[in-house]
């Protein structure tokens, strides 16, 4: 049965996906690779349903494309280092430009707090990040201010995450009306 999925909407914070949609996504996250038919024994539907669903997937945007995963150190890049920067007003749309045609530049991201964005970049060797860092980046005049942190050890890194993986908050605790601080001794000086 296919699906419309609206998606021109502000996210809502909201799942579209039902539990059949997720439980692909899980086993596409697993094994990119996987047959449609494997799937559909996995996920616990047919065939068609799997395949009619990963192309509404495809279709409505969910599904972005389909990639190997690289280990980054096997194909030569040993350092990964995490550069923050803060951007010149007014420059952003160049900013963007200039980042979309840095091969060193795996992931970028628009931040808050001290800084505008963050990019990880990959590299060979400190030498090769230093060189990207003061010889590149620093040197645009889009870029105010730029620090550097190197990554000692990559702990956990997920292709995607699904809303059945995040545990459900606790419901927020009930207030059961005003209370007042009274102190424990016997000076008690507050309205009676």
């Amino acid at each position: 049965m296919s699906r419309s999925k609206d998606s021109s909407g502000p996210p809502t914070g909201r799942s579209p996906l039902d539990d059949v949609d997720q439980r692909i996504l899980a086993g596409l996250r697993t094994d990119g690779r996987i047959s449609m038919s494997a799937l559909a024994d996995q996920v616990g539907v047919s065939r068609a349903t799997v395949y009619t669903r990963v192309e509404n997937l495809v279709a409505s945007g969910v599904i972005t494309g389909f990639s190997a995963q690289v280990d980054p150190l096997k194909v030569g890049f040993g350092i990964c280092t995490l550069v923050f920067v803060t951007v010149s007003p007014q420059t952003w749309a160049s900013f963007r430009r200039r980042v979309l045609e840095m091969s060193q530049v795996e992931y970028c991201a628009v931040t808050t707090g001290e800084h505008d964005a963050m990019l990880l970049v990959r590299a060979r060797d400190v030498a090769e990040v230093h060189h990207f860092v003061t010889d590149v980046l620093s040197l645009l005049p889009e870029i105010r201010a730029v620090e550097s942190v190197l990554v000692m050890d990559e702990v956990l890194r997920r292709p995607y995450l699904l809303p059945g993986d995040i545990p459900a908050a606790p419901p927020p605790a009930q207030q059961v009306g005003m209370t007042r601080f009274i102190r424990s001794s016997g000076d008690h000086t507050g309205p009676d």
